[in-house]
C-alpha cells in the first residue's frame, strides 16, 4: 500500500504533506531528507489512528511521490478497513471467524504477525478476497507477478515488500 506525498518548499526547507492524511507532514533541509522522513511521519500517523480505534483514510490517486507502508502496518489497516466495510465490531468479526476478540485486536495491531492461514480464514469467512503480490520493483503495478528467468536480477534491484490485501467481494 502506498500513500502519495506532496513535496513543496517553504522558507528554504522541503515540506512533505499527505493529501489523504490531514495533519500528517514533515520537512527536511533537502528534498532527499524530507522524503526519508516522510515514511516515518506517515506510519506514525497511521498507527495513531489504529491505536485510537479509527480506520485511517484510504489512499486516493494523486500526483506526487509514493510512500510505501510497511507490510505489517498495511495488513493491520486493511483488516480494519474490511471490518469497517462489513460494519462489524472486533467481537462480531471474531464470532464470524471463530476466534476471540483479543485475536482480532492483535491482528489490527501494526506489530501483529498474522499467519497466511489466519488471513485466509478471515478473508474466506468475511466474503473477501486474499491476495499476496511478490515481485521486483519494476514489475509492481505493471503486472500482477512476473518471476525472473534463470538470469539473476541486477545487483541494484530491490525486492518489493510483501503486499497483502483483502477486498470485499459480493456474496449472495
Amino acid at each position: 500500500m502506498e500513500y502519495v506525498a506532496k513535496i513543496t518548499t517553504e522558507d528554504g526547507r522541503w515540506l512533505v504533506k499527505f493529501p489523504d492524511c490531514p495533519g500528517c507532514q514533515t520537512f527536511g533541509e533537502t528534498k532527499e531528507a524530507a522524503i526519508a522522513m516522510a515514511s516515518e511521519a506517515l506510519e506514525g500517523w497511521l498507527e495513531t489512528h489504529l491505536e485510537y480505534g479509527d480506520a485511517p483514510p484510504r489512499p486516493a490517486p494523486h500526483r506526487g511521490v509514493p510512500i510505501r507502508v510497511r507490510p505489517r502496518l498495511d495488513i493491520a489497516i486493511q483488516l480494519r478497513w474490511l471490518r469497517e466495510d462489513l460494519g462489524l465490531t472486533q467481537r462480531e468479526l471474531a464470532v464470524r471467524v471463530g476466534v476471540s476478540q483479543q485475536q482480532i485486536a492483535k491482528l489490527e495491531n501494526p506489530e501483529g504477525n498474522p499467519t497466511i492461514g489466519t488471513l485466509e480464514a478471515i478473508a474466506s469467512k468475511a466474503g473477501a478476497r486474499f491476495v499476496v503480490v511478490l515481485g521486483y520493483e519494476p514489475t509492481i503495478g505493471k503486472t500482477l507477478m512476473r518471476m525472473p528467468t534463470k538470469r539473476k536480477p541486477k545487483a541494484k534491484s530491490t525486492h518489493a515488500a510483501t503486499v497483502v490485501s483483502t477486498r470485499r467481494v459480493a456474496t449472495r
